[in-house]
């Protein structure tokens, strides 16, 4: 989630089904697009997440990822424009030494100022229920890409959280494909 304001483009949402994907081989009808909280609500629960956490001084916040369920961790990025450090909350799983996210923005159509942000100045800091880390983001791309989304679908899936249950069908909600970043442990 965004800590960041950034734009709100649900007014330019398309009419259920638009850019839903394949047709129904059965009905010949499109699928229709998820429903969906509105990003302002979302983006808002992120908020209110991340103050909870730094009046907490960080002890309450943070969390692991379990074998149904993401973590949630504290993402520090340097700004873009700038130059200054910005913070989001974010869900994510580990791939080995790798902790994997999503490039989302509340499922709006414009891409997050973390992930504009790690593009322009890769290295970054997170912080998780054990400490901090110097991490080196970049996003993932052929066969890796693909695995990894495979992950994200699968835990979506058996989270039972309707967020991100049927992640492809959210998708359908983008005019972009989202990133899959990868945040790789680096030297302090």
């Amino acid at each position: 989630m965004n800590s960041q304001p950034s734009q709100d483009h649900s007014a330019q949402d398309d009419a259920p089904g638009e850019r839903s994907g394949q047709a129904s081989p059965l009905t010949g009808e499109h699928p229709r697009p998820p429903r969906r909280l509105p990003p302002w609500l979302i983006r808002s629960f992120g908020t209110v997440h991340h103050a909870f956490y730094r009046l907490t001084g960080g002890r309450l916040g943070l969390s692991r990822p379990k074998p149904d369920r993401w973590g949630t961790m504290c993402l520090t990025t340097i700004g873009r424009h700038t130059g200054k450090e910005r913070s989001a909350m974010l869900g994510y799983y580990q791939d080995g030494p790798n902790l994997i996210a999503l490039a989302v923005n509340a499922w709006a159509d414009a891409e997050p100022a973390w992930w504009l942000n790690l593009q322009a100045h890769p290295d970054a800091r997170v912080e998780l229920p054990d400490g901090l880390r110097p991490v080196r983001a970049h996003a993932a791309e052929g066969e890796e890409r693909a695995r990894l989304w495979a992950q994200w679908r699968d835990l979506g899936d058996r989270s039972g959280v309707t967020l991100m249950a049927d992640i492809d069908r959210y998708l359908t909600r983008l005019s972009r494909e989202p990133a899959v970043v990868v945040l790789e442990p680096r030297a302090a």
